[in-house]
């Protein structure tokens, strides 16, 4: 099983610090960069902005809390993988494993290390093909056309940073973690350099903090459909925090520290969340902020002056990177779970004799990931299963008070605070957030198509491309009782 995972090789290397700055790292990407300008474009009003961002960090928060009581009673490699398992068995698992192989964590390492390549391009530009060239391999999809020539320079780029963090991840689970250190203690203080530049060395107003948008704010039901859009934006910006759990088995006392780290990692996010957007709309009213094309080179540019530009392209390069690595660095300890219980691919069960860390599976990981940088429909297929991950992150949740019921007399280090009130709000959120994504998508969908564009129902699609585990489950299982 999974929770023996110490016994094939894997060391326990990762004390709290790290494993926090995991959770940040993993989480503060491109999001808070971007996500801003369309944000405001969207609701129009700076208040309705901050109250979407306060919103979905809470519902965060309370998501972390909840699970981190699930972490405190199954500590095993795996994670999220590992609950599903236990609660409600093989198959809900495999199809929640299957999803982040080949679309969820692959296609989130190969979008977020896109973003560094784009703004390393930004300084140093990275080698273009004509456009008749790259269109000339296109590859048409049922749900569009890929053009893996296109950009060809940027996608080398990325794909080369996903071969050395899956390295220097494969070195050592420990080498792995210290970068994570450095490159998330970087991130954040740019940012704070960020904010302290805008409020004390840019040109702002505190009215922004109230002025609609000239063009009015939405209302009835545009506005309902503007703030899920807008939560979506912003659940995506909060998205990540949950993979720390799969290192339980390389984590020092993981009963404790996972939980601990959930919890600060969670907390510190949702305060940088707030105050950045609290620096943008400081030095830029509502109107500047959504139409912007990139909110914090501009606020950079009037605090910093003409070095601006280049600040923020280095600071999201080293944020992208950061998240990158923590993403490669837990998501692979997944996909080895899944193999040593004889549900994925068993040669990603190997563990090195020398650094002790899965280097097959992360060998794997990389290369799909990089596959679907060079396919360049990562963006693509991450937002067709949003609607997904939110499913299972309800379940999960859910899987607390299943847990207390099958369980009662299991050791719990920590227990949800806040119990039922808060595990009960985040699944009820979750459910709301399904339904009304799910009407969203088919109402921008209906609008689309009225206007002669082509459009698939994201959320319907993501569902489509997660039937396909259904086959692979069956494969799996039988793979194993045959080997028995």
């Amino acid at each position: 099983m999974a929770e023996n995972q110490n016994s094939v090789g894997l060391v326990k290397a990762l004390g709290l610090f790290t494993v926090t700055m995991l959770v940040i790292g993993s989480v503060v990407g491109s999001g808070i960069f971007k996500n801003p300008s369309s944000m405001a474009a969207l609701v129009g009003s700076p208040e309705i902005l901050m109250l979407v961002w306060v919103g979905a960090g809470v519902v965060t928060l309370f998501g972390a809390l909840t699970i981190a009581e699930i972490a405190s009673v199954i500590p095993a490699t795996g994670g999220q993988y590992e609950y599903f398992r236990k609660i409600y068995g093989d198959q809900t698992a495999f199809v929640y494993g299957w999803s982040l192989f080949f679309v969820i964590q692959t296609g989130s390492i190969a979008s977020i290390t896109y973003v560094f390549s784009y703004y390393l391009d930004s300084i140093v530009p990275l080698w273009t093909l004509p456009e008749s060239t790259w269109q000339s391999f296109a590859i048409p999809l049922p749900f569009g056309t890929i053009y893996p020539l296109n950009e060809i320079g940027i996608k080398i780029a990325t794909s080369s940073v996903i071969v050395l963090l899956t390295v220097i991840n494969i070195v050592g689970v420990k080498e792995g973690g210290r970068l994570q250190n450095i490159l998330t203690v970087s991130k954040v203080s740019a940012i704070v350099a960020l904010i302290i530049g805008a409020f004390f060395f840019g040109t702002g107003n505190t009215v922004n903090f109230t002025a609609d948008s000239l063009k009015g704010v939405p209302t009835g039901m545009a506005l309902v459909s503007a703030i899920v859009l807008t939560m979506n934006k912003a659940l995506w910006a909060y998205d990540g925090w949950n993979t720390v759990t799969a290192i339980a088995g390389e984590t020092h006392e993981p009963q404790r520290t996972i939980p601990r780290a959930l919890m600060l990692g969670s907390i510190s996010i949702l305060i940088i969340y707030l105050l950045i957007n609290l620096a943008y709309l400081f030095v830029l009213d509502i109107d500047k902020v959504a139409a912007s094309d990139s909110v914090a080179a501009d606020v950079a540019g009037i605090a910093f002056g003409p070095i601006g530009l280049t600040f923020v392209a280095v600071a999201v390069m080293i944020s992208t990177m950061g998240t990158s690595n923590g993403t490669i660095l837990q998501s692979a300890r997944i996909f080895y779970a899944m193999s040593v219980d004889k549900l994925f691919f068993k040669g990603m069960k190997r563990v090195s004799t020398k650094f002790h860390t899965p280097y097959t599976a992360l060998i794997w990981q990389g290369a799909w990931s990089c596959l679907l940088v060079f396919s360049g429909t990562f963006d693509m297929l991450t937002e067709m299963l949003i609607f997904v991950s939110w499913a299972f992150y309800g379940l999960a949740a859910f899987g607390v008070f299943l847990l207390r019921k099958r369980m009662p007399d299991a050791p719990r280090p920590y227990r949800v605070w806040g119990y039922p009130t808060v595990p009960v709000t985040f699944v009820v959120f979750a459910g709301f957030f399904l339904i009304f994504s799910l009407f969203t998508d088919i109402q921008t969908y209906l609008e689309a198509k009225a206007h002669g564009e082509d459009r698939v129902i994201n959320s319907v699609y993501g569902l489509f491309i997660l039937a396909t585990a259904i086959p692979g489950y069956l494969f799996f299982r039988t793979s194993s009782r045959r080997l028995r």
